[in-house]
């Protein structure tokens, strides 16, 4: 008999694909049975039923399980390590473990994974179940993960922003099929959201609330969104009244990430520093067509920024990295692989401008030599990780520098580089922690 109460969903995997697990980690079983996978409904394992005329003695009575001799609050404590997928397998065991197991504090998190996986309907039961004590809500869930599940549809997010008003943290990245009105719906209902990744949600273009939300706050709250983290890498269609909207609706933002958003440029950037001037971390690689100008403003956030991603921007020069360099003196993090037009005086004047500089990537910037490897080794004591993957220009005699005076790094690459092995050597005498990455096969 189907008990509509207490419904339990217990999970159909394919052999080859994890099922549902949770953020504590993955499962290794899987089950025989092959096709969709999909969350079925399950009442709770019944309770032995005996009849007073019934003579049990003639069959000896099984011991009680040691697992069993343990407390309750002992079994959540196990029960809390599972991932999600074997968490709904125990809720089928018996009553007392389908009670644990449903217990509102193991459910704090949802992780879903597989390209084949019904998003949407597991969606469903899961929060359906997870109701059944706090009518239409669920308080305790914060965290979703249904990243890789090419299924999901607009569906299965709504269902999350009805049911999760205490969601913090959404990762739908790889859902191709969700669009701006389902994400929409969930920073709308879901106010304590502050991480939010729809990287690779091509139909994504602007992160915004529903035009209902809007209408119902007041003044005083300004409209606005508490996302901090935010990552549209490859969200494609991405435009700069998009990013202008982002900007003006997630004004908390600390962390954002734009790799590949192919259609931004420096004006895009302009509206993002206006309003967003907390951002501690900020990535545009990939973005064709932000130049210094672009930098010009990123570089308005000074000493707040401490992470910065241009890789690949052709259009940066010198000139950009000396306004990121005169204003933001706390970074400590630069990739500017692949922007061809940095030399050795651009490398100079980050070098001196940004002294705890931790990790630098130049790699495929032809114009670096050693002159600028000389300039950071003698200013960027703390630099840890150094990548020069094919820049021509460089010799062994710049990376002996490096190692002389950059004692904790390590890692360097230097693949595709003119290096001699006596001074790969040297590095790895001065920095003896150091991974160095290169293509001489005479050193190992």
């Amino acid at each position: 008999m189907r008990t509509l109460s207490t419904p339990s969903p217990a999970l159909i995997c394919p052999p080859t694909l994890p099922g549902f697990q949770n953020g504590r980690g993955s499962s290794t079983s899987s089950s025989s049975i092959t096709g969709e996978t999909v969350a079925m409904v399950h009442s709770p394992p019944p309770t032995r039923l005996t009849h007073p005329l019934i003579r049990l003695a003639s069959r000896p009575q099984k011991e009680q399980a040691s697992i069993d001799r343990l407390p309750d609050h002992s079994m959540v404590q196990i029960f809390s390590f599972l991932p999600t997928n074997q968490l709904c397998r125990c809720a089928r065991v018996c009553r007392r473990w389908y009670n644990l197991a449903w217990d509102p504090r193991l459910w704090r998190t949802i992780r879903l994974t597989g390209e084949t996986i019904n998003v949407d309907r597991a969606l469903k039961v899961l929060t359906r179940r997870l109701c059944q004590d706090t009518p239409n809500v669920c308080l305790m869930l914060e965290t979703v993960i249904v990243s890789g599940c090419r299924r999901l549809t607009d569906r299965g997010l709504y269902t999350i922003a009805q049911c999760c008003p205490e969601l913090r943290r959404l990762e739908v990245s790889g859902c191709y099929n969700i669009s701006n009105e389902a994400v929409f719906d969930v920073v709308s209902l879901c106010p304590n959201l502050e991480h939010l990744d729809v990287s690779g949600c091509s139909k994504v273009t602007c992160i915004s609330l529903t035009r209902e939300a809007s209408i119902k706050l007041s003044p005083l709250h300004g409209k606005q969104i508490s996302i901090r983290y935010l990552d549209m890498t490859d969200c494609f269609v991405l435009e700069d009244e998009g990013l202008h909207t982002i900007a003006a609706h997630c004004t908390q933002l600390t962390h954002l990430y734009l790799r590949r958003c192919v259609r931004l440029t420096d004006e895009g950037l302009r509206y993002l520093v206006i309003y967003c001037t907390s951002i501690k971390e900020l990535s545009v690689s990939d973005c064709r067509f932000v130049s210094d100008f672009g930098l010009r403003e990123i570089a308005k956030l000074e000493s707040r920024l401490r992470y910065l991603s241009i890789a690949h921007c052709g259009r940066i020069t010198d000139v950009g990295i000396r306004y990121v360099a005169k204003y933001c003196s706390k970074l400590r993090y630069l990739n500017a692989r692949g922007c061809e037009g940095i030399t050795d005086h651009g490398v100079e004047y980050l070098a001196k401008n940004c002294t705890k500089l931790k990790s630098l990537d130049i790699g495929k910037c032809p114009l670096v030599s050693d002159t600028g490897l000389e300039s950071l080794a003698l200013n960027c004591f703390n630099l840890k990780r150094l990548s020069l993957k094919s820049c021509e220009s460089i010799t062994g005699q710049g990376l002996q520098i490096v190692a002389a005076n950059c004692f904790d790094l390590q890692m360097l690459n230097v693949q595709d580089c003119e290096v001699s092995v006596e001074a790969l050597r040297f590095v790895k005498r001065h920095c003896k922690r150091c991974v160095i990455e290169h293509t001489n096969p005479a050193f190992f």
